[in-house]
């Protein structure tokens, strides 16, 4: 018998996760660690498990392999990586996390710097005299 997976890309900012729904007890593992272990905020953790809550949904183990971006970033992804594979493995869920949000790709990217400033909208300072 073959063996059922839900799998699923998320992306945010320059993050990019790709999402393993596998029967289990609701364990979440990023980059073969404990998600204790890779996230050290608690904000982020929630930020994670928050599709898994709203949906009431504890019998998948998350397996997430995530790169590219800082921590929040890497958060956001993983959050709509969740989000995505639920929806395959439910289609019911659907609403509810679109309700909330969650199949939404975030579009905010960093601003390019522009010539003539010192970053995207820094200027030079400014000297009177």
């Amino acid at each position: 018998m073959a063996k059922v997976e839900y799998s699923a890309v998320g992306r945010r900012k320059k993050a990019v996760a790709r999402v393993r729904l596998v029967p289990g007890d609701g364990k979440v593992v990023v980059n073969k660690r404990d998600i204790d272990d890779y996230f050290g905020l608690e904000t982020l953790k929630m930020t994670i498990r928050q599709p898994l809550n709203v949906t009431n949904t504890t019998n998948f183990d998350v397996m997430v392999n995530v790169n590219g971006g800082g921590i929040a970033g890497q958060a956001g992804a993983i959050r709509h990586g969740i989000s995505r594979a639920l929806c395959k493995a439910n289609p019911e869920l659907r609403e509810v996390l679109k309700k909330n949000g969650f199949l939404t790709r975030d579009p905010r990217m960093k601003e390019r710097k522009k010539y003539g400033l010192k970053a995207a909208r820094r200027a030079p300072q400014f000297s009177k005299r």
